[in-house]
């Protein structure tokens, strides 16, 4: 066995992670979402209008279904006084974040904003977006951010503090 073998070994022999929204059946064509509007062609979901004449079945997308189920992928906890003091500011930015990353990559939204105690806590449908609103608030806030990935890379917890 050479070096490179040897090194990785443990990481060759790892069964494949269960992401519930990689199990989504591939359509023979394009398909409709009628909760969101979003389309399925060529592989993923956009907000890009299929071609006239494309027949398109009805299909609930993946980040609809997160949605209605409440299984979020990323969850962002925002902490402390600065949050309180500046909470309608600081939410602004996260809508303001999420509409920017939603306009390209139509899974990623919010699924809800909540007061649990002194914290606020959003759940997104999307680990890219918990990522995204992670760095929006250290680059216009400062304060501590800690990223923690799920064992099997399927979730996102994203701790903001400011006091």
């Amino acid at each position: 066995m050479d070096k490179h073998q040897q090194g990785h070994k443990d990481t060759l022999l790892q069964p494949q992670h269960h992401d519930r929204d990689m199990e989504t059946r591939h359509f023979a064509g394009a398909a409709h979402c009628p909760g969101c509007g979003a389309n399925f062609h060529a592989g993923r979901w956009s907000w890009q209008a299929l071609d006239a004449g494309t027949a398109a079945e009805e299909a609930t997308c993946p980040a609809c279904k997160r949605i209605a189920e409440k299984a979020a992928a990323g969850t962002v906890i925002l902490s402390g006084t600065f949050v309180q003091a500046h909470r309608e500011e600081i939410l602004n930015l996260i809508r303001n974040t999420e509409a920017m990353e939603n306009k390209e990559h139509a899974l990623e939204r919010l699924i809800g904003i909540a007061d649990e105690g002194d914290a606020v806590v959003v759940t997104t449908t999307g680990m890219h977006l918990a990522n995204r609103i992670g760095h929006a608030l250290d680059s216009a806030y400062d304060g501590t951010t800690r990223y923690t990935y799920s064992d099997d890379k399927t979730h996102l917890d994203v701790d903001w503090e400011r006091d």
